[in-house]
């Protein structure tokens, strides 16, 4: 009966949502065969349990049982026995039940960090390929970064994406890979990005896997640049803002001076 009782308790600390805290206790049977005398034993030993009559195992919430044991050695229980049994039982398990609540009296609000948990993703049937990758390519990266483990199924026009993991934090890794797969684009939002290669005339940006837009010469700093090279070079992580989106081809137009204090000197 302790492991119920520890079992309520360690659910309960690494956040599991018990609807009720559950207490145990046994309750044992000592009885003489020559009278009527008989002495019902709350929480028994190893030597009451092995030299008694009864081995009765009782589990339960304020509110009522929910299971119960017994092992008798006798030819049977009187109504008066068990009965008293169960009255005592349920005093006892109120008494532990009690002190189990001094320690936490409810469910954490969040899971432990090293408790496995799972999420799940819906997403457009037309992403699950971009999520995969060619032969697996992306979702095992992403399974290798995280240490999460990745499954995907389609359910009509819609991608069923789970996540399982032993640990928040491989949870969230390949859910920010993931949700940076699916997002589309929004004018006016900010994204961190990577220059991926710089021409003449800009920089194009990747600011989501596979997503990339250009930060033209003018859009990179509110002075006039005589070349790009002057502040950014391929590989450098910069700030950008979605200033437009193609309707026809989805090209997009990004700028790095929308995110920059503009010079007083400069009109409006």
């Amino acid at each position: 009966m302790a492991t119920v009782c520890a079992g309520t308790l360690a659910l309960m600390d690494s956040g599991i949502k018990l609807k009720k805290p559950v207490s145990g206790i046994a309750m044992g049977l000592i009885t003489d065969k020559e009278s009527d005398n008989y002495v019902v034993l709350s929480d028994i030993l190893g030597d009451e349990d092995h030299l008694g009559d009864m081995d009765f195992k009782v589990t339960g919430t304020r509110d009522g049982i929910t299971a119960c044991q017994m092992d008798i050695k006798i030819e049977g229980l009187s109504y008066e026995v068990l009965g008293k049994a169960l009255a005592q039982a349920n005093q006892g398990r109120m008494h532990i039940l009690e002190i189990m609540m001094d320690t936490i009296s409810e469910p954490r609000e969040e899971y432990k960090p090293h408790a496995p948990r799972f999420a799940t993703l819906k997403v457009p049937k037309d992403m699950i390929g971009a999520i995969i990758g060619p032969g697996g390519k992306i979702i095992q990266d992403i399974q290798e970064k995280s240490g999460a483990t990745i499954t995907i199924t389609q359910e009509g026009d819609i991608g069923m994406v789970e996540v399982f993991a032993d640990n928040q934090e491989s949870i969230d890794i390949a859910l920010k890979h993931i949700n940076a797969i699916t997002e589309v684009p929004e004018v006016g939002k900010v994204y961190k990005g990577t220059v991926k290669s710089v021409v003449s005339f800009g920089a194009f940006v990747e600011i989501l896997p596979g997503k990339e837009g250009l930060l033209h010469i003018s859009e990179i700093e509110w002075r006039r640049l005589e070349k790009v090279e002057d502040v950014l070079k391929e590989g450098d992580e910069v700030e950008v803002k979605v200033i437009d989106i193609d309707n026809r081809s989805g090209k997009l137009k990004l700028s790095r001076k929308a995110l920059l204090p503009k010079p007083e000197n400069k009109k409006k």
